[in-house]
């Protein structure tokens, strides 16, 4: 994909049409200090986006990489219908491009500004809107930490939808974050004054001081002097406008409380009797639900294909039918929506990579099949632990998702450990000792009549033994990289993982690089060789499927 000037553009027109693959670019919603915002139009179903284009040269000027790469990120895992949705990321050597859902109803600042204060109604509505995107956020494990009416835009229908992810962060348990972010009107006490804190109490703060804008068209706390400004929001004192009722101004009080440890939780604003009325359910889903919340655009748009009514639709969504032909179709089309570079946007320029090391097979001592290493070779390793009294349970490999944990750098821990915060990992669990974990391994290796080669202690490279023939051709059996992982202490997880063959591993193609810094700085043509560098041969992907399936068959099973 290309940003290019259409060569078919008559001679006549002032000016040349900018696409950006299967978009055309036309007026500019906004300019900001990266670069401007535009209206992608796409030239088959008139289909509108909005498109970030962001300098590569001024965001290292700036030094705002992690910046952007934090709004990316949490856009890219967020599916809310609160929440403006990131369709794909494409990356040129001079700019990156962020694809965004299009909203034509402006920001939530103008709407304030050209509106005055808003009827009770009208206020609660956006209100319940914008503590459903946070809730989501804080779900999700993600800080918005700039919520203020010129973050929040509106679609033609006037629903909220929560942007500019870029001063966001990660939380986790035991944390406390202390970066000063965010516009100092809707900054929280403990924000301001540099203090600890743990992250989703000074977006509740943020959300008090929307509410009170919303209700009174002007702001609780406001000086043009900061260090006054910044005094008025310590002490945290404001005044109430009379026409404020009981309800909302106890709700303001709570969620306005200088002490963070006292002010309102995102549970308490829900059920909160101000709160409450006519609040739709759709909003908040209870726990037990399959989805997080049903996108109604996408139901909408289904609902037209289908020839049926959104409530029909809705109700099949509702229950618990997962193979149901409307629920599949559903799926695929959030699937769809959500931050890809395949169809439209992909290119050469848009390629996810993930840097490893071809492994050199030389020199590395090999087990022969049937002969597992001794008990003394499995304890030698730092990662063993004190043997189990009991046995391996026969079904202690259980195939699932793993809450693991994953680093960040931007929260400092009370104790001073950076414990990492949550992320997802696929693989094999075992809370068995890692030992004995090994030995099922190598004894179902054996039994399953596998050769392989040991890298170290918990990383195998292993095959199933060349047959000669295999259906009259000659058959050479993909290598697997199993891997034995600590995820916690109670814990391990066993990665499978599909590696090239000892040509590909050794030829002259150049190795992948190391790292982000050097992937970004190298041409089209060098992109390409890391490409064909990386990419595992075709037609060994089916036979690494059925190894694996064999193997994880046996290990559950056994």
């Amino acid at each position: 994909m290309d940003i290019r000037f259409d060569p078919h553009t008559p001679p006549f027109e002032p000016r040349p049409k900018l696409k950006l693959g299967e978009f055309e670019l036309t007026e500019t919603l906004g300019s900001g200090t990266f670069g401007k915002v535009k209206v992608g139009v796409h030239e088959v179903t008139g289909y509108k986006v909005a498109i970030k284009m962001m300098s590569r040269a001024v965001i290292k000027h700036l030094d705002v990489a992690n910046k952007i790469r934090r709004e990316i990120q949490n856009l890219s895992q967020f599916s809310h219908p609160h929440i403006i949705q990131l369709y794909a990321v494409v990356s040129t050597p001079t700019h990156i491009f962020m694809v965004m859902e299009y909203v034509s109803g402006g920001e939530l600042f103008e709407y304030i500004v050209k509106k005055g204060s808003l009827n009770t109604n009208d206020a609660r509505r956006f209100f319940q809107q914008i503590i459903s995107g946070v809730s989501y956020c804080h779900n999700h494990f993600v800080v918005h930490r700039d919520l203020k009416p010129e973050n929040l835009l509106l679609d033609k229908d006037l629903n909220v939808k929560i942007a500019d992810f870029g001063l966001s962060n990660m939380m986790r348990d035991g944390d406390f974050l202390r970066t000063s972010c965010g516009s100092p009107n809707y900054a929280a006490p403990e924000v301001i004054s540099g203090m600890l804190y743990c992250g989703p109490e000074v977006d509740i703060w943020s959300c008090g001081v929307i509410l009170f804008a919303l209700l009174s068209g002007r702001l609780p706390f406001d000086d043009d002097h900061i260090p006054a400004l910044f005094r008025k929001i310590k002490a945290g004192v404001f005044t109430i406008p009379q026409h404020f009722d009981q309800l909302v101004t106890d709700l303001l009080k709570r969620m306005l409380e200088v002490d963070a440890t006292k002010r309102a939780k995102i549970h308490e604003i829900i059920v909160h009797p101000w709160f409450n009325v006519d609040l739709p359910g759709h909003l908040f889903p209870s726990n037990n639900e399959t989805s997080n919340i049903i996108d109604i655009h996408v139901v909408r748009d289904l609902a037209k294909q289908c020839s049926v009514s959104e409530e029909e639709l809705t109700t099949v969504l509702l229950s618990d039918k997962p193979f149901h032909h409307f629920t599949i179709a559903y799926n695929e089309m959030v699937k769809n929506k959500r931050p890809s570079t395949v169809g439209p946007f992909a290119d050469e320029h848009s390629i996810n990579f993930r840097s490893e090391s071809f492994m050199d097979f030389q020199d590395i001592p090999l087990f022969g099949v049937g002969s597992p290493p001794s008990q003394s070779f499995l304890n030698a390793s730092p990662l063993s632990t004190s043997r189990m009294s009991s046995p391996l349970p026969q079904r202690d490999f259980s195939p699932m998702l793993i809450r693991g944990q994953c680093n960040n750098n931007h929260a400092a821990s009370p104790n001073g450990n950076n414990e990492k915060s949550d992320k997802w990992y696929l693989g094999i669990r075992s809370s068995a000792n890692p030992a004995d974990i090994m030995l099922q391994i190598f004894n179902t290796l054996s039994r399953l009549n596998f050769e392989w080669i040991t890298v170290d202690v918990y990383h195998l490279i292993v095959r199933k033994k060349v047959d000669v023939e295999k259906n009259g051709v000659a058959y050479d059996s993909p290598s697997i990289a199993l891997q034995l992982f600590k995820v916690r202490s109670d814990y391990y997880i066993l990665d499978f993982k599909n590696v090239v063959d000892d040509q590909a591993a050794t030829s002259t193609a150049p190795t992948p690089s190391d790292s982000y810094a050097e992937l970004e700085n190298l041409t089209i043509e060098q992109l390409q060789n890391e490409v064909s560098a990386y990419v595992t041969p075709r037609g060994r992907t089916m036979p690494f499927f059925e190894a694996c399936s064999e193997l994880l068959l046996s290990l559950a099973c056994k």
